[in-house]
Parts: C-alpha cells; structure tokens; sequence
C-alpha cells in the first residue's frame, strides 16, 4: 500500500510544480506573461455545435486539492443490449506488481482469429478508469468484430512512471500469450487511445519496437497527451486550452507521471513520446486533434516527425473543436464526423472500408 505521508508529501511537491510560472517558456518564444482571459474570449473560436456543453463550465486546472473529486467526477455509461457489454476481469500484472484490472468486450461470433484493440483511457494520467466512455468501444467491437479490451493502468502520484506503461504491457503480453483462448489475431493488435491514453498509447507503441517482443499493428491516437514541456518549458498557442485542459492541469499531470517537474531537462528515458528522437519502426498512426485544444501543436509535430521517419500517419484537426469535445457534446455533427473518421482509421488499418 502506498505510504500516506508520502502520498502527501508527493501531491505537495506537485502542487508546486504545477502552479510554476512559465516565465522561461515565454522568455524563449518572446510573449509578455498573459492576462486572464475573459468569459467571452475563452470561448472565442469554439464550433456552435460545440459551444453551448462548455459555456457554464468551471475553468480550475486539476490540482492536488481537487484531484479527489476530479476522480469521483461520473463518466458516460455503456450502451445497453444488444451492444457488446463489458466484463471484468483482473490479468496477470508485471513482475513483483498487482493484478491489472481489464475491462473485455467480446463482439461474439466472427473469424475464428479476430482482430484486437488494445484501449488505454484518458484522465491526465492522475484519473480515470478502464472502459472510460465505453460506446465506442462498443461501437469498435460490434462494427469492426474487435476484441476490446481497456486497462486499468496504475494512476499517478501514487505510481510514476513507468508503473503504467508496464502495467498495459502487461496487457499486451496476455493478449499474446493467451491468443488462443481469446480466439484473437496476434497479427492485428490495435493499440489506442483519448488524451493521456494516446500518450499511453505511443508509450507503448515505443516500448514494443525496443522491446522486440511483441507486434503492434496501428495506434489509434486521439487528441493524445505527448509532450510535459507544453505550457511549462514550451508556452502552447494563446488561442489553445482555454477551456477543458488548460496548461495548469498539463504540468500537474506530467509531473505527475514523471516524479519531477514538467518540462525538466532529463526525463524518464520513454516516458515523453515528443521527447523520444528515434520515431522510425513504429506502427502506423492515426492522430486528432481540436484546433483548440492544448495538445494542437504537439500533436501536429509528432505526426510531422512519424511521417519524416518514415511512418505512415494520417492527421486529422478539427476546427473550433476544445479537448474532449466529442465525448462533452457528442450528439453534435462534428462530433459524430471525428468518432466515424476514428472507426474508419481502425478499419482500414484492418483492411476494411466502412
């Protein structure tokens, strides 16, 4: 069990961090420290179909204060049957570490080989859970015949890296180790993830090619959380994360993650995707991103960076779209847009057109 005065002692150092000013970020790139912005200009910019699910919501950055209740915050649930539900089930974890918690959709009969997507959820890397918005995972397991199945990688403080990233390679190892009672294709293992998920995502992705051991097919990473240096070391657009995750929020998070400040000049060898300078060997890739969100630029430049090493990557950016802006309004047409380019990416990576 985690020591309690550690724990404190941890979330206090994180606080710190996470409230830093970034003087030496806009130093470097020439602007004068920003004013607040006001209720009009943060939504400046925002789709209409986006605008009316983040125009009452509160703009605090996750802290070490909140992040209990940012934890308690509820999630959308499953779609009902006749969908694929969800079945938990706890897997072998890595050496001398816990259990990890999956949570599995089985689409049911199809080819006696079925084609896997691994999902890792988003939440900063200090929240969420497995199976977090969980339709369209079981949109992926019933349109596509995918096995599903989301970890519950160990959270931030209380496990830093590389506790997760071992924790959903654990999962990639039992998906290959126990492909013949799962009846799935180890030649076609999708790995994919939302906002710290695609950042778990390309983790792995990285750490499978080093590792030589197992095989990933494609990465699906939406709006994905790649870079500690945006909003501490490195000051991200004036007109990106104004509302949702805000540049506060993302030094938390990866300071989190990393034990030490974002942005800092050595961090955890594999830990920070953008930072990682070897890009060649990597699967395919499909990346989205918000043209509002706090992620835009990073997200742009790792795709600039698979495409240069010779990796095929497909970027999508969504006008007036903030992060997470399909799961806080997804009825709206742009958001049913971005979630079917998302299935038609896993589906072509799978030879199939939808």
């Amino acid at each position: 069990m985690p020591n309690p005065s550690r724990r404190r002692l941890t979330l206090g150092l994180l606080a710190a961090a996470a409230a830093a000013p970034i003087a030496s970020a806009q130093q470097t790139s020439g602007t004068r420290p920003m004013s607040p912005i006001a209720r009009n200009e943060r939504l400046e910019g925002i789709d209409p179909e986006l605008l009316e699910a983040v125009a009452n919501l509160p703009d605090e950055p996750i802290t070490a204060e909140t992040l209990v209740s940012v934890r308690a915050r509820p999630t959308p649930g499953p779609l009902p049957p006749p969908a694929p539900q969800l079945q938990r089930i706890m897997i072998p974890g890595p050496p001398g570490a816990p259990e990890v918690l999956v949570q599995l959709i089985d689409p049911g009969a199809g080819d006696d080989r079925r084609p896997v997507f691994l999902h890792m959820h988003g939440g900063g890397f200090v929240a969420g859970s497995a199976g977090r918005n969980p339709a369209f995972l079981q949109t992926v397991a019933s349109e596509l015949g995918c096995v599903v199945a989301s970890v519950g990688y160990r959270l931030a403080p209380e496990t830093p890296f590389p506790g997760s990233l071992e924790d959903n390679y654990a999962a990639l190892r039992w998906l290959n180790r126990e492909a013949e009672r799962l009846r799935v294709d180890t030649d076609r293992i999708l790995i994919g993830g939302e906002s710290a998920g695609g950042g778990h995502a390309a983790m792995l992705a990285i750490a499978a090619r080093n590792r030589g051991e197992y095989r990933i097919a494609f990465q699906l990473l939406t709006y994905p959380m790649l870079d500690d240096r945006t909003g501490s070391s490195k000051a991200a657009a004036a007109h990106t994360g104004r509302v949702r995750w805000n540049a506060a929020s993302n030094r938390f998070g990866w300071s989190a993650l990393l034990g030490q400040p974002a942005g800092s000049d050595h961090p955890p060898e594999g830990a920070v995707p953008a930072r990682v300078e070897d890009l060649s060997g990597l699967p395919p890739a499909f990346i989205g991103v918000g043209g509002l969100d706090l992620f835009l630029e990073e997200d742009i430049d790792y795709a600039r960076r698979l495409t240069a090493a010779g990796v095929a990557a497909e970027l999508l950016v969504v006008p007036g779209a903030y992060h997470g802006f399909d799961v806080l309004a997804p009825e709206a047409g742009v958001s049913r847009r971005f979630r079917q380019a998302r299935l038609s990416a896993l589906a072509r990576a799978l030879g199939r057109t939808l």
